[in-house]
Formats: structure tokens, sequence, C-alpha cells
């Protein structure tokens, strides 16, 4: 189509030309004495338009051989920067190829090609700003490499060198992309030395959009649990699975397994209830750790009365049909409420006792039955309860704890015999 209107356009050319050069007998002198000389109108109008062309050529011959040093050095440079981006490609095949030693040389390799073309570099208005942002770029890689390469050989000195040129080279703001990447680098090199507080060091000067990328937190929650930081690794673990960096079920898995650690670290009841307040609702509706917390509570001698109050809702989930809550959370939650019998309100001994009714067969509530009326001196119905349960019990320490109730339910009776019996299934318990 393009050639078709070209020739339609040639065409209309030739026609406008015979139409008006054709006819035209205007004649045009030239005196040049002694000399004259008669030509044609179309003839000058020809030779004019040759001269032009000839003028034209002319300077343009001048203008290339004129600018031929200038085309030698800007080829010469083209050169050496092929040869500079193809050192550093060679240093990331070798990184990844596990080749440190190469790596290391190819980056060394880029960055003493990047200090020859920087010398030669054309230093002319905007192209010379924006060659000397790719030139920091490239620089800032090349060190990287090189630092990565190091820390892969053990070399913390060379890459602690590299590092700080790096980061150097990436001072400009064009360069802030770069930049983090040496600091995400550096962070992680920091965790692999087993040196959580300088990764923390790292992570903090992360600008703030990029301190909330998955990437981040992940090293964060690292370096905290390294760091013993549980408070700081719980609110990161809670922000990962705000962004489904894990599955729901491995997030609720952390998360637990942070809280768990939070309640331990505390040493009074004030701290106890001061995590237990900090923690979320829906960690706070877990049972694994209200039954821990409520446990917690009751080893630091805090208030039974409150620990109790934790532990109804889970109560109250345990005696409904279909419960989720297993046979292990299950016996603790007895174990739990068994350490505060002595302080047992009318509202949990009304609760026991009815859920002991509606549960004749579960020995577990059989047990904590018997346990209360033993503990109200209610000798009857406890030895009752507890010779019931004691069978059905599992090996450990709420059978051993029955077969130790009956032995001196046995001596309250007088029976010798029975109670070194019951001693002695303690013992093997």
């Amino acid at each position: 189509m393009r050639a078709a209107l070209w020739f339609l356009a040639l065409f209309g050319v030739a026609v406008a030309v015979a139409l008006f050069a054709g006819n035209n007998q205007a004649v045009v002198t030239v005196f040049w004495p002694p000399h004259r000389v008669d030509i044609s109108f179309n003839l000058l109008i020809l030779l004019l338009a040759g001269l032009f062309m000839l003028l034209y050529l002319a300077l343009r011959a001048m203008s290339a051989v004129v600018s031929l040093p200038a085309e030698a050095r800007r080829w010469r440079a083209q050169q050496k920067e092929r040869a500079m981006y193809g050192a550093l490609m060679d240093a990331l095949a070798h990184l990844l190829a596990g080749r440190y030693i190469r790596a290391s040389k190819s980056a060394q390799n880029a960055l003493a090609q990047e200090k020859s073309l920087e010398l030669h570099a054309d230093a002319s208005g905007h192209e010379a700003g924006h060659s000397d942002s790719r030139a920091s770029q490239l620089r800032s890689l090349a060190h990287l490499l090189a630092a990565e390469s190091a820390q892969s050989l053990q070399n913390k000195a060379l890459r602690e060198r590299h590092l700080q040129s790096a980061l150097q080279a990436s001072a400009q703001r064009s360069a802030q992309g770069v930049r983090e990447a040496v600091q995400f680098r550096a962070a992680r090199w920091a965790l692999e030395d087993r040196d959580a507080g300088a990764a923390l060091e790292w992570l903090s000067q992360l600008p703030q959009g990029a301190a909330r990328r998955t990437l981040a937190l992940r090293m964060k929650l690292r370096a905290a649990r390294q760091a013993q930081q549980t408070a700081q690794a719980l609110e990161t673990a809670r922000l990962l699975a705000k962004h489904r960096a894990f599955s729901p079920t491995a997030a609720q898995s952390i998360v637990r397994g942070l809280a768990l650690e939070l309640l331990n670290e505390a040493h009074d009841p004030v701290q106890l209830q001061q995590a237990w307040y900090s923690l979320d609702d829906s960690e706070r509706a877990m049972p694994e750790l209200v039954i821990h917390a409520a446990s917690r509570l009751m080893a630091l001698h805090g208030n039974a009365e409150l620990a109790r109050s934790w532990l109804l809702e889970v109560w109250d989930r345990m005696m409904q049909p279909g419960t989720s809550i297993g046979d292990k959370l299950h016996t603790k939650l007895i174990a739990v409420l068994e350490d505060g019998l002595d302080t047992l309100d009318a509202d949990w001994l009304a609760r026991i006792e009815m859920a002991q009714r509606g549960r004749p067969r579960d020995a577990n509530l059989q047990y904590l039955a018997g346990m209360a009326c033993l503990n109200r001196q209610l000798w009857g119905k406890a030895q009752q309860l507890l010779s019931q349960a004691t069978p059905a019990l599992p090996d450990g320490a709420l059978r051993r704890n029955a077969w130790r109730a009956l032995a001196l339910l046995a001596e309250q009776r007088e029976d010798d015999a029975a109670a070194a019996q019951a001693y002695k299934r303690a013992a093997q318990s």
C-alpha cells in the first residue's frame, strides 16, 4: 500500500513538471565579460538544485570526518559496556551455580570495567546524569554479588568491605531499589550468623513500605525469635497471618506457639495477666491458650477464681456434644480445676456435679467430682466416684492421684491392706 502511494505521488510530480516546465520558454542570460551565456530557466533550476545537493553532501561528509574521533570513543565505550554487563551476568550465573570464587572474580571484573568506562564516559548534560544513575546501580549490584560470594565462602572481612561499598554506591535516590536489596541481604547474612540484633537493626533501616513486605516480616519474625523477643515475634506473626503468608493452619500454629512462649515468660501473676490481656480475642479463645494460662496462673499462686473465669468458656465448649476439644486438653483442664478445689465455689461445684451426671461414663469427670467430694470430706461419695473412675483413667498423673486418694480413704476406714494395695497401684501408674 505504501509503495502504491509512493508511485502515485511520483506520477503526480512528473505530470506537474510536464505541465509547468514543458511549455516554459523563459531564458536566463548570464553576463561574464567578455562572455555571455544564455540558458533556459528550467536548466537554471536544475543547476541550483544540483548545487544545493552538492553542498549538502559536502557538509555531511565534513561532519562525518570531524565526528570520527567521537564515534571511535563511543564504539570503545560500547565495547567496554558490553564487557561490563557480560561480566555481571557471568557473576550471577556462577553464584547461582555455586562457583563462588568465579562469581567473585567476575563481579570484580565488572567493577573494573565500570571504572574504566567511567573514565571514558561522555560528560554531557542529561545523558551523563542518566549514565551516572545506571552506573551506580550496576556498581551496587556488582558489590552485592561479590559480598554474597564472600558470605558463601565465610570471608566476613571481604563481605563487609563489599557491603559498605554497595551501600555507598546506592546512596543516590535513583538507586533506592538496589539499596533495599542490599539491606535485605545484609539482614539475611546477620541471621545466618545468628546475630539477631544486627538483623533487626538492618530491618529497622528499611523504608516504611519495604518494611511491610512479606520478606521483611518473615525475616523480622525469625530475628525476633532468635533474640527471644516473643512479644515482637507474636506481633509480626499476626501481620504475616493477615497478609496470608502462611496457610491458616500453619499461621494458627505459629501464633499459638508464640503466645504460649509469651505466657511462659511471665514470672508472677501480674505479668501473666498483662501477657494474657495483650493477646487478641481470637487468641484468647483458643482452648490450648486458655488452659495453659489458667494453669500458669495457678502455678504462680494467682487468683484461682480469675483462672476459673478464663476456663468457663472452654468448660462450656467441652460439655457440648461433638466438641472438638481432644482428650489431652480435656485431661489438662481437669488437672487445672483440681489444683483449685480448695477455693471452688458453689457454682462450680454445681457445674461439676451436673457434668458428671450428664456423662456418667466419663472417667475424667467422675475423677474430678470424686476429688471435689474428697475435698469437702464427703468420704462415701468420693469413694464411690473414685472407685468407678480410677480403672478407666489412662496411666498418668490423674490415675496416680486417684489411687493415692483411694489409699487415703482406705486409711480413713483403717483398712491397711486396701491402703497398701492402692499405694502400690499409684507407684505403678
